[in-house]
């Protein structure tokens, strides 16, 4: 009896999903044949949290470009609304404008033109999911346009954006959400986004450049081919350069930035720098530090009591992701410890000086939290524990090194498990309460003798938790409670459950 109710209890714990792979990467090839491949310097995480849902479709539908029917003879017939002008024609004008103000070449013009032709061509060919998502992009560029964010130093992103999903919804396949996809003969990372297309994942991108550092000198030549071309994508921002983010994600509206993507960039140029001997990364690592410096939305930076944080999000001042923030700082300490800038020394200072006072906040005792009242997966709880390691290995700080001490035991310590519904009333729904340490799939089953009367199992957060028991008569009942946390860690109790009327 003992070892069936066990191996119960052992199925309904496993049923949560296991430690994360890395999905593969989809390729396209030079001839738009996609294939699957493992990206060797991708972090086997999901850096990016992915948004609660989808954003809705907004460009979904097709651009209208046919000429407006003439009048015809015959009765008179009500005026049909007038149909506003096309995307395009709004994205051509800003082009035109920029050309002839004198802020774009003609050579940029002409080519960014040609990119927007061949794009709607294309989207007139398309139907279902490709149309909805090549439409979404070029109405992404469309609404840039309108609010007047269609500067020079933006065309460079946005537009390879648009040749990006022209030539994957032209052949590839519909991804799978936030599935990453590269291009044969680029470096750059880009991600699925259902209803916005394909995105560049900058996080994504200058983590992979780390990873190429990291793999030593034979990978050097691709860490340069990466950084040739992402550079160039930096745009003119608070009085810096920044890699901005070009869609609506988690409620946020583009064109936004992240500390995190930041914090990455700069430890990416400073690594280059020692690489290749090559000062010029320490001075664009420099320049990318202004967005440290200033307010969201335009930056990064909210000043505290004691120092300053560093956003994930510059849209969402009051969200406060633990991960994101101490990556920021390794990347400005990285900066600061190779060249010697004062600037990048004093953000780190006022970001570590904060870090430092937050941490407590962020420890349940038994897991790690994603932000207050959020716990992580098992993912991001690896994240943060690196990252605390990094800034251990820095700082010698003793709340770096004794969180990740207690943040790598968490990985193995089982979870702790307390019936806290002991007593019910006959002939009444039981919520059975129970208190579980940490996020953990847990299982339940009610016996009465050795007769199985109720089983079941669900995943829970760490905290006070219940499951709906139906009404059973009066009498003793034991309670088996099992539970496995996301690292695997398994525990269960035995307890009773009396069930009986009140005395008058």
């Amino acid at each position: 009896m003992r070892g069936r109710l066990l191996g119960l209890l052992v199925a309904f714990s496993a049923c949560f999903p296991s430690v994360a792979v890395a999905a593969p990467v989809l390729v396209m090839g030079p001839h738009g044949r996609v294939f699957a491949r493992q990206d060797p310097f991708l972090a086997t995480h999901s850096l990016t949290p992915p948004p609660g849902a989808a954003p809705a479709v907004t460009g979904g539908r097709r651009l209208a470009g046919a000429a407006r029917v003439g009048a015809t003879s015959g009765p008179r017939r009500p005026r049909r609304p007038r149909r506003p002008p096309p995307p395009q024609a709004a994205i051509r004008a800003a082009l035109l404008r920029l050309y002839r103000g004198g802020r774009i070449s003609q050579a940029t013009y002409a080519s960014d033109a040609s990119v927007l032709a061949g794009a709607v061509a294309t989207l007139h060919r398309l139907r279902g999911t490709p149309a909805a998502e090549l439409g979404a992009v070029i109405d992404n560029l469309h609404q840039f346009a309108l609010r007047g964010q269609l500067t020079p130093s933006r065309l460079p992103a946005l537009f390879l954006t648009l040749l990006r999903n022209r030539q994957w919804w032209s052949r590839g396949q519909v991804p799978a959400t936030w599935q990453r996809v590269e291009f044969s003969g680029s470096q750059l990372v880009w991600q699925y986004y259902p209803g916005q297309g394909l995105e560049l994942q900058v996080l994504g991108t200058f983590g992979k450049a780390d990873g190429m550092y990291t793999a030593g000198p034979s990978e050097y030549g691709a860490l340069r081919a990466l950084l040739a071309e992402m550079v160039p994508l930096a745009v003119q921002r608070a009085g810096g350069l920044a890699w901005e983010y070009y869609f609506t994600f988690d409620g946020g509206s583009p064109p936004w930035v992240s500390a995190m993507a930041q914090g990455t960039a700069i430890e990416a140029l400073t690594r280059a720098s020692e690489a290749f001997g090559d000062s010029s990364y320490l001075s664009l690592a420099h320049r990318a530090l202004a967005l440290f410096t200033a307010a969201p939305p335009l930056g990064v930076r909210i000043p505290m009591g004691i120092g300053a944080r560093y956003l994930q999000y510059s849209f969402a001042p009051t969200t406060d992701i633990i991960n994101a923030f101490l990556q920021s700082l390794i990347g400005l300490y990285d900066y600061a410890h190779v060249s010697g800038d004062q600037e990048a020394q004093r953000l780190f200072a006022a970001g570590d000086a904060q870090a430092r006072a937050e941490l407590p906040r962020f420890d349940t005792g038994a897991w790690s939290l994603y932000q207050p009242g959020v716990e992580d997966s098992l993912d991001y709880h690896e994240l943060v524990t690196g990252f605390l390691d990094e800034l251990c290995a820095r700082t010698q700080a003793p709340e770096y090194c004794a969180t990740a001490r207690r943040f790598h035991a968490y990985l193995k310590t089982p979870p702790a498990l307390t019936l806290l519904t002991t007593a019910a009333r006959p002939r009444t729904p039981i919520a059975l309460r129970f208190r579980v340490s940490k996020p953990a799939h847990v299982g339940v089953v009610v016996l009465s003798g050795q007769r199985t009367i109720f089983l079941t199992s669900a995943s829970f957060d760490g905290a006070t938790n219940a499951f709906a028991i139906p009404a059973l008569r009066a009498g003793s009942y034991t309670i088996h409670l099992a539970a496995t946390d996301l690292a695997g860690n398994f525990n269960r109790i035995v307890a009773s459950l009396k069930v009986a009327r009140r005395p008058r």
